[in-house]
C-alpha cells in the first residue's frame, strides 16, 4: 500500500514509481470523493473534525472509502432531513454528548451548533438541561466546553474579545436580528 502523502510504500518505507496514467485517475477519484465527505462535515459543522480526516486518510491509503462515504450519507440523511432542522440538531447531539461526558465531540457539536445559528444562551441552556438529565459532571463539562468557546472567540478578537464594538452582552444576534456566525461572538 502507497502512502499518497510521500509516494512511499507503507509496509517497506521504499519510494514507489510514479503510478500509471489509469491509476493516477482512479486516486483524482477517490481523493474527489473523500473530499466530498469532507465537504459534507464543513457544512454541518463549520470545519471536518481532526478525527474524520484520519479515517478518511485510512479509508483512502487502504482501500475503504465505500465505508466512509456510507457513514457520510447516513449522517446527511439522518441531519438534514429531519424536522429538527440543523441548530436544534447540533444542540440535541452537544446535551447527548455531555450527559455521555464525551468532551471532544460535545465541543465540535457545540461548534457546530454555532455554525448552525445557535446563540451562547442555548449551549448554557443545554448545559444547564445536563444538569438534570446527567447530573453535575455533564453540567461542568458543558460549562466548560462553552467557556472555552468564548475564550477562543476573544483570542482572535483581541485583548477584551469586544473585537472593537460597544454594548451589553451577547444574545448572538446581529442588528438585524439574524444569528452570527461563531467567530462573532463575544461573551460580556
Amino acid at each position: 500500500m502507497t502512502d499518497v502523502t510521500t509516494g512511499t510504500d507503507v509496509t517497506t518505507g521504499t519510494e514507489v514509481p510514479a503510478a500509471p496514467d489509469a491509476l493516477s485517475a482512479a486516486d483524482d477519484t477517490a481523493a474527489g470523493r473523500a473530499e466530498a465527505v469532507r465537504e459534507r462535515y464543513r457544512t454541518t459543522l463549520g470545519a471536518v473534525p481532526g478525527g474524520v480526516q484520519a479515517r478518511l486518510r485510512l479509508a483512502q491509503d487502504f482501500g475503504r472509502l465505500p465505508t466512509e462515504e456510507a457513514i457520510a450519507a447516513l449522517r446527511h440523511i439522518v441531519l438534514t432531513d429531519n424536522p429538527l432542522g440543523a441548530r436544534v440538531q447540533q444542540l440535541v447531539h452537544f446535551g447527548q454528548l455531555l450527559a455521555l461526558g464525551r468532551a471532544g465531540p460535545a465541543r465540535i457539536h457545540a461548534q457546530g451548533a454555532l455554525h448552525a445559528g445557535a446563540r451562547v444562551a442555548e449551549l448554557i441552556g443545554v448545559a444547564e438541561t445536563a444538569l438534570i438529565t446527567a447530573g453535575v459532571p455533564a453540567y461542568a463539562l458543558g460549562t466548560e466546553i462553552v467557556a472555552g468557546l468564548l475564550s477562543a472567540e476573544e483570542g482572535k478578537d483581541g485583548e477584551d474579545g469586544r473585537g472593537g464594538r460597544d454594548g451589553g452582552g451577547d444574545d448572538g444576534d446581529d442588528a438585524g436580528g439574524r444569528p452570527r456566525p461563531a467567530g462573532q461572538l463575544r461573551a460580556d
